[in-house]
């Protein structure tokens, strides 16, 4: 193990740092504190590890202070929390030069797939002068299981797919000047392809792929999760059950779930599930990220507790491969993309329901406690949708005077006379802001 261990050391400064695309992610500054690369599978957790290298490589750390080891290695099989140790042990005898003297990084890939891993790094971060980044599956590195397990000395850092601008950055089509400087044909150009993200969604492994290969792809992506990140982590005892469920939650986008009607509906076809077990699954799939939920804006925890939750996929690509009819609902779509948006913005996410009866998609809080009303809709070209959308925030607006009211449509054209209350924004545009 030693001899392998310091092989893959080695060899470690030798690996050229892959190509990848510059993602937005914000990366908490505290000291003394690992950060966990979190999120679901396939979202390129690994590659945003080498970001940050290449990072500090601009920063002019030395190569030789930057520690990429995975683990993800089968001949680390079996390998104990004590063996982690000898890392330390052999890094620090290739360069002595660097212990207590210079700040040195570690990125630990994969590194749940040694049992008890977290006193290691909990102790490193006690007693060496190490900067530690870790990524891992969802199966085994969960929100909060790295708050837990290591007892405060860690922070998040969230993957999720693809923003909008990032996928555009993937494919080089970034815009490189402000937008209110586009043309006509640029700005033609910059809708067709908000559409086709909000269709096929911003996995990196699927841009640019046709819908076959797109559709295989992402299909396996939920099978494994719901397999290694839920049914083996779980034992669920009723797989059946389960995919019932997340066929379920993924079709019907930005809709309310609720586990009664749920079970009802199972019973309904002859499947026998306590609701408790159901309640475990739904909660299972929150922790593997394949879902979001987004409780109702109340004070009251009861209130919040049997009001249905409203559930999106984590990507807007699965709406369409799970739809029977084929016909993805837009307004669905875009209510997703910007649901994501805002957890990657880092707000904390409610939706409204007035006394009145009219709704409100999301009432947002961000850190510096600014406070917003949104809506969501693809179009405000009939009086009904206008009234529809723009009732629903003059209400939440007369209940919550401390927030600002903005209205996001995916048609570029909007409409004159809109009161000045409300800010209306082209999705496009607000995506990229």
């Amino acid at each position: 193990m030693r001899d392998l261990i310091r092989q893959k050391i080695i060899d470690s400064f030798s690996l050229p740092i892959p190509p990848f695309t510059h993602r937005d992610i914000y990366l908490p500054v505290v000291k003394s504190k690992a950060i966990a690369v979190i999120g679901t599978r396939r979202t390129g957790k690994s590659t945003y590890l080498w970001q940050i290298l290449s990072e500090r490589l601009d920063h002019g750390y030395p190569r030789e202070s930057l520690l990429f080891f995975s683990f993800e290695d089968e001949r680390l099989a079996g390998m104990k929390a004590n063996d982690l140790q000898i890392i330390v042990e052999e890094y620090y005898l290739l360069y002595p030069q660097f212990r207590d003297k210079h700040k040195v990084v570690f990125f630990l890939d994969e590194i749940q797939n040694v049992a008890g891993w977290e006193t290691f790094v909990r102790r490193l971060l006690e007693t060496e002068k190490i900067e530690v980044f870790i990524s891992g599956s969802s199966a085994r590195l969960l929100s909060r299981e790295v708050a837990t397990s290591m007892r405060g000395r860690a922070m998040e850092a969230l993957i999720h797919p693809f923003s909008f601008r990032e996928y555009l950055r993937h494919l080089d089509k970034e815009p490189n000047k402000e937008l209110n400087r586009l043309t006509k044909a640029e700005r033609s150009i910059l809708e067709k392809h908000l559409r086709d993200y909000l269709l096929c969604g911003g996995f990196p492994e699927t841009v640019g792929l046709n819908a076959r290969d797109r559709f295989d792809l992402l299909r396996g992506y939920v099978d494994i999760s719901l397999l290694r990140d839920v049914i083996e982590r779980h034992k669920v005892s009723h797989p059946v059950a389960l995919r019932w469920m997340i066929r379920h939650l993924l079709t019907n986008a930005g809709g309310y779930f609720s586990v009664n009607k749920f079970y009802g509906d199972l019973k309904s076809q002859g499947i026998q599930v306590a609701k408790d077990t159901l309640h475990e699954y739904f909660n299972y799939l929150e922790d593997a990220f394949l879902i979001r939920t987004v409780s109702i804006a109340s004070r009251s925890e009861r209130r919040r507790m049997v009001n249905p939750r409203k559930v999106y996929p984590i990507d807007s690509g699965l709406i369409k491969l799970y739809d029977p009819v084929g016909q993805t609902n837009l307004g669905h779509t875009l209510e997703t993309c910007i649901l994501l948006e805002l957890e990657r913005r880092g707000a904390e996410i409610w939706y409204i329901r007035n006394s009145t009866g009219t709704e409100v998609d999301f009432l947002t809080r961000y850190p510096d406690d600014r406070r917003e009303l949104i809506q969501v809709c693809t179009h405000l070209d009939t009086e009904n949708v206008r009234e529809r959308e723009l009732r629903g925030l003059h209400d939440a607006l007369s209940e919550n005077k401390n927030c600002t009211a903005h209205l996001i449509v995916l048609e570029p054209e909007i409409p004159q006379g809109l009161p000045n209350s409300i800010q209306v924004h082209r999705a496009s545009e607000w995506l990229l802001s």
